[in-house]
């Protein structure tokens, strides 16, 4: 049985991905040491590690799937209004069927905010 696939998000500095993860998107630190950080949040967890090489060559978009994702918006754009994304910083009923904003850092990791609505909700919506 597998239970949670669990991203390594690599940053120049540590400090980047703390400011990101914890004062910004409100993750816990569960753990902490020169180059490692484990955060969570409810059933979201991943691991910021620093490594200037690998975060010279990769800058991640990762997905947070929610059940209120109207209550998750209106957290985030209170937090950190700075850090919408600014090509999805309102919540917006996208194509595919999703309810979705982004929150993107100052290194442009970028996080979406997903709710796949019931089938009455996307069809009402």
């Amino acid at each position: 049985m597998l239970n949670n696939l669990i991203p390594k998000i690599f940053y120049e500095q540590l400090q980047d991905g703390l400011d990101f993860f914890v004062d910004s998107l409100g993750f816990q630190l569960l753990h902490r040491d020169e180059t490692l950080a484990v955060v969570a949040r409810d059933g979201a967890k991943a691991y910021v590690v620093q490594s200037p090489e690998y975060a010279a060559k990769d800058r991640p978009e990762l997905a947070i799937e929610t059940d209120d994702i109207q209550m998750i918006y209106a957290e985030m754009a209170a937090r950190a209004p700075h850090l919408l994304h600014p090509n999805a910083k309102s919540l917006a009923l996208k194509p595919w069927g999703a309810w979705e904003f982004a929150m993107r850092d100052r290194t442009s990791v970028c996080v979406i905010f997903r709710e796949w609505p019931s089938h009455d909700r996307a069809t009402n919506a």
